[in-house]
């Protein structure tokens, strides 16, 4: 498995398939034409300091800006993670987790591309499961900005499938921590 090095040399000449394709054939969330989905644009969010810790797993972020991902509150307040897992985890168990805060009050989301390491928004990424890449948390979901570099990445890091934001779930979150990717 890959420890993330990341991408910075060109991609492989594998023939690129469509996201779409693979969508269908992983059976992973209903296909959603192409214009329905808007590819996930760049976003400025405030970056983690040195002191951020994940208040998931409580790791310093800052340490892993190819992975960071952060949630933006109305008052300024910002929650970085380590990773799009701890992202989502945060995000579907709130009240563990966002330290009386609410969903209401977000104004901002996003996550780090892998492709351009630049914060995207995270509702409009795709999400790979079950490649060969490992983030700080070890298996991870990794955002991808499009589907042509969605396509690039499952060819390229064996990936099992593609999820939207809203295809995540607490047990694809689990089944990630225990290594399933069925």
């Amino acid at each position: 498995m890959c420890r993330h090095p990341h991408p910075t040399a060109a991609r492989s000449g594998l023939k690129r398939r469509s996201a779409l394709q693979l969508l269908a054939g992983a059976a992973a969330i209903p296909l959603v034409p192409r214009r329905a989905r808007a590819e996930a644009a760049p976003i400025e969010l405030p970056a983690p300091g040195p002191r951020d810790i994940c208040p998931v797993c409580g790791m310093f972020v800052a340490k892993y800006p190819e992975w960071v991902a952060t949630v933006l509150y109305a008052d300024g307040h910002a929650d970085h993670f380590d990773g799009a897992k701890d992202f989502f985890k945060y995000l579907k168990d709130m009240p563990k987790y966002a330290n009386g805060r609410s969903a209401d009050a977000i104004t901002g989301m996003g996550v780090t591309d892998y492709y351009s390491i630049a914060r995207i928004e995270a509702q409009g990424a795709l999400y790979a499961v079950g490649s060969d890449v490992l983030g700080p948390m070890g298996h991870e979901l990794v955002p991808l900005a499009t589907e042509a570099d969605a396509a690039d990445y499952m060819a390229d890091h064996r990936g099992k499938r593609l999820v939207t934001f809203d295809a995540v779930t607490p047990e694809l979150l689990a089944a990630l921590d225990a290594g399933r990717f069925e």
